[in-house]
């Protein structure tokens, strides 16, 4: 069986398809829909709509995967301005992966007008034409974060799309996560699936501000964040601000965050680690916060 094949679409509530991985035993998105995440938890959070209005839009967009997310991107930003120039730069460790999107044709159910461009991406990694600029760069992507940082690359929007933080810990530590936050745009907004309080934590202590996005299909929000810039200049207004069980959920043992100081360590001396700290850890047992905060709260204690 070839790598191509070893991608099996996988229909999502919404009528578009995702596969699932081996590797990470997860699937690439919701099973409420793959489509309809990839628009109300990255584009939207990130206000590619209105940043759409600039002359020129850069995006990072960190496990590209099925390129989802980067053709919501698209679509949105030159339906409200076709005459924006997009610089995108996106990281993706499986060049299978995108490949095998492009020959099971999901992109059909779409209506989606720029496949020929996902096409180049997936097979050439790179394209470049008179309103795009777009580079797909294939490996780890806590080697590839910095090369991003060396080519002094600052995002408007940064999607930050990982395997979830217990089966892809290297794509959620602190010293990861602030190496993108270098890549974001003072005024640039990053948005994740993930509320883990490992994941708001490390977002934290690289010096961003953060906030709560909407749930989408399943019950637990997003992330957005910020540079503290960005409000201090009145660019973007107050991000969503987190509930009350959401502000305690930091305060647990389930906010020690990852740690891959050399980021070059596996997945399980990453988790090993954590786990460590966690048992030496004086704060709250999430246990006990689970019990107290979850029957009013729509939080995941790991997602």
């Amino acid at each position: 069986m070839s790598e191509l094949q070893k991608f099996i679409p996988q229909p999502t509530g919404d009528g578009s398809f995702t596969f699932f991985s081996q590797e990470f035993n997860e699937a690439f998105h919701s099973h409420f829909g793959a489509k309809q995440e990839s628009f109300f938890k990255f584009v939207s959070p990130t206000q590619l709509a209105i940043a759409a209005h600039q002359p020129v839009l850069r995006l990072l967009d960190i496990c590209y995967g099925l390129g989802y997310n980067t053709a919501a991107a698209l679509e949105t930003i030159w339906e409200v301005n076709p005459n924006c120039a997009v610089e995108l730069i996106a990281l993706e460790m499986n060049l299978s992966v995108p490949q095998a999107a492009i020959e099971h044709q999901l992109f059909d159910n779409w209506n989606y007008s720029y496949t020929d461009i996902l096409t180049r991406l997936a097979f050439e990694q790179q394209v470049q034409t008179d309103r795009l600029k777009a580079k797909l760069i294939i490996g780890d992507a806590r080697n590839a974060i910095r090369e991003v940082n060396n080519l002094n690359f600052q995002a408007d929007a940064i999607f930050l799309d990982p395997f979830s933080p217990p089966q892809c810990p290297q794509l959620w530590s602190v010293e990861f996560i602030q190496q993108v936050a270098l890549c974001l745009h003072e005024s640039g907004l990053l948005a994740t699936y993930s509320c883990a309080a490992a994941v708001r934590t490390a977002l934290l202590m690289a010096g961003l501000h953060i906030g709560s996005t909407p749930p989408v299909g399943r019950r637990s929000p997003g992330t957005v964040a910020a540079h503290p810039q960005s409000f201090e200049c009145n660019i973007h207004s107050i991000l969503p601000p987190l509930s009350q069980a959401e502000e305690e959920h930091l305060l647990t043992r389930a906010a020690i965050p990852y740690r891959d100081p050399k980021l070059n360590d596996p997945a399980d001396v990453i988790v090993a680690r954590r786990r460590q700290e966690q048992q030496a850890s004086s704060l709250e047992p999430t246990s006990r916060w689970r019990k107290r905060c979850l029957p009013r709260s729509v939080i995941s204690p790991e997602i």
